[in-house]
């Protein structure tokens, strides 16, 4: 079981332009339409990097920043997860991008 790297960090913004200036000033990091942008370290590796309203269900409006994490043997994480005592917050779910489970850290996030 290993953590490969991020596959996505989701911040929740008040002013989504605003804070997208402000990466593009700052950092240069360039926003798409899509309030994100996609980082690729390794050809391998891609990190996506995106804006949510405070309103967005997309994850709990109570959680201000939401974080994916690549893994390998995402099975043996599950099972990992279950005899420690960690529920997951949702049934596994499969798509195109990947298999995608939820968990919460002690602080709700």
């Amino acid at each position: 079981m290993r953590i490969k790297g991020f596959g996505g960090i989701f911040l929740r913004s008040k002013d989504i332009d605003a804070l997208k200036n402000w990466y593009k000033e700052t950092l240069g990091i360039s926003m798409g339409d899509w309030n994100g942008t996609v980082i690729k370290p390794d050809a391998d590796n891609e990190t996506i990097f995106s804006f949510f309203n405070e309103e967005s269900d997309y994850f709990p409006e109570e959680q201000s920043v939401m974080l994916n994490f690549q893994v390998e043997e995402i099975e043996a994480w599950m099972e990992h997860f279950n005899r420690i005592g960690i529920p997951l917050l949702k049934e596994p779910e499969k798509s195109e991008f990947g298999t995608f489970i939820w968990i919460s850290d002690p602080e709700g996030r």
